[in-house]
């Protein structure tokens, strides 16, 4: 990683500013900006601006620390060091202050480059400068720093293209990456999926070279609760099948698989920073493509828990996937609470635009306390309902169900759907992030593309039960 952080002692330098060993010059600070992440020279020393001091919370000093590292890479600086002080009088504790900090400069510092012919990058190395005892800072340092990788892993795997990640690819890359901290990993493949009865996830992968897979991560904690279950989408991509996307759709859909790398970059945070929560991960792979073997309109599947689905669109084949991914997920871990996050439905984006995912659930419990960790991390969600009479909206005519109901209350029934798949024994809830799944252009801590989000607010959630 190009930006590394470490905590050093303080060396006497006023104010919350950066000295790096060399910086274009600016001739005073008396026209210096206020806003989060105005950066101003003076002196040879780069101010940092928090913004409004009414106005300073975790998610402003993630903005600043951003557009920070960002500015440390435009200026190809190589040491810096950062006072830590005026950070540490802003009402939030002073491990919460650095958390957002760290988050804020390693997201911000995150490029996607692996298929750059020329990479153009500076080392950097900052050093975080603070007084007295820094056990606590140091412990606030690693967290954030585990955190933020997890979440820049979910980015770079989710912006990796079909041809590079497809089913079979991704669930080796998994395997390996399960080993190296300590998770346990089960691939179930199409041929044993089919055998178990998972027609719905079989069939997506049908016209595929490359099969459905059902990936299976876990995290035996320290406790012994019953595991919290995240179950991802991870279409590797998406043509829409026989109800083909149009070609201005289908650009850009190796970001179907967002909801799984999310669920796989948690699983990893987990495990690294050892969290007490039993947690499992279940990352429902498949490439949704066109072949004489793949599935039709009309066609009727059998899934897991026995229930028939009418083909309507095979473009609505995410919660297809799903739908035998929460089956398995709940028959056998029996979770306290099962979660799925997905890019479900565009009707998302209509209804949220790109500020919020959509969260519908089952439990009101467990829908609040995924708010209060969204909010907490700036990875917001909205409730909306699953009244009972959105099923009318999807009820066969020749089976149980179809596969979608037309373009009303589009994201509800995509909730509705998936709730056929779980028994009233488990709290559920479906996070649909198709709006926040990528950002369309550069933000202070996320570059155009994979913005990894779920990582953050998971976190949060499991850490908080």
């Amino acid at each position: 990683m190009p930006l590394s952080l470490t905590l050093a002692p303080q060396t006497g330098f006023a104010g919350l500013i950066v000295v790096p060993t060399a910086a274009p010059e600016t001739a005073s600070l008396e026209t210096a900006g206020k806003e989060v992440g105005d950066i101003r020279l003076l002196n040879g020393k780069a101010v940092l601006s928090l913004g409004p001091q009414a106005k300073i919370n975790a998610e402003m000093i993630r903005r600043a620390g951003g557009m920070l590292a960002k500015w440390l890479a435009k200026h190809e600086v190589s040491n810096a060091g950062l006072e830590l002080a005026p950070l540490f009088g802003v009402g939030l504790t002073p491990e919460a202050a650095l958390g957002a900090l760290v988050e804020g400069l390693l997201l911000g510092d995150f490029k996607f480059t692996a298929y750059k012919s020329e990479k153009k990058s500076v080392e950097t190395s900052l050093s975080l400068l603070t007084d007295g005892e820094t056990s606590a800072l140091q412990k606030a340092l690693e967290k954030a720093t585990i955190i933020s990788e997890a979440t820049n892993l979910a980015r770079e795997w989710s912006h990796e293209p079909a041809n590079v990640i497809n089913p079979v690819t991704l669930a080796e890359r998994v395997q390996k990456l399960a080993a190296e901290v300590g998770l346990k990993c089960t691939v179930l493949d199409d041929k044993q999926l089919e055998a178990m009865g998972a027609g719905a996830i079989v069939a997506v992968g049908k016209a595929s070279a490359t099969p459905s897979r059902l990936i299976i991560l876990e995290h035996a904690g320290s406790s012994a609760e019953k595991p919290v279950a995240l179950v991802g989408k991870a279409i590797t991509f998406d043509t829409g099948g026989y109800s083909l996307k149009p070609v201005d759709g289908i650009v850009g859909m190796k970001y179907d698989k967002s909801g799984g790398m999310a669920v796989i970059a948690t699983l990893i945070a987990a495990a690294r920073l050892g969290l007490k929560t039993p947690v499992v991960g279940v990352i429902a792979a498949a490439e949704n493509m066109i072949s004489g073997h793949g599935y039709r309109p009309d066609d009727i599947l059998t899934a897991l828990n026995g229930k028939t689905i009418e083909i309507i669109s095979t473009d609505a084949e995410g919660r297809l996937v799903l739908a035998d991914a929460l089956t398995y997920t709940e028959r056998t871990f029996q979770p306290r609470a099962m979660v799925d996050i997905a890019t479900l439905t565009g009707a998302v984006i209509i209804a949220l635009g790109s500020v919020r995912a959509g969260v519908l659930s089952t439990s009101d419990a467990l829908a609040q306390a995924l708010i209060q960790s969204g909010e907490r991390t700036f990875e917001r969600l909205w409730q909306l309902p699953l009244d009972e009479e959105y099923f009318e909206l999807i009820k066969g005519d020749d089976s149980d169900m179809k596969n979608s109901g037309g373009r009303k209350a589009g994201t509800i029934v995509g909730g509705t759907f998936l709730k056929q798949f779980v028994t009233e024994a488990t709290p559920w809830a479906h996070i649909d992030i198709a709006g926040v799944m990528g950002a369309e252009k550069e933000l202070p801590y996320c570059p155009k593309g994979g913005m990894g989000f779920g990582v953050r607010l998971f976190i949060d959630y499991l850490e908080n039960l």
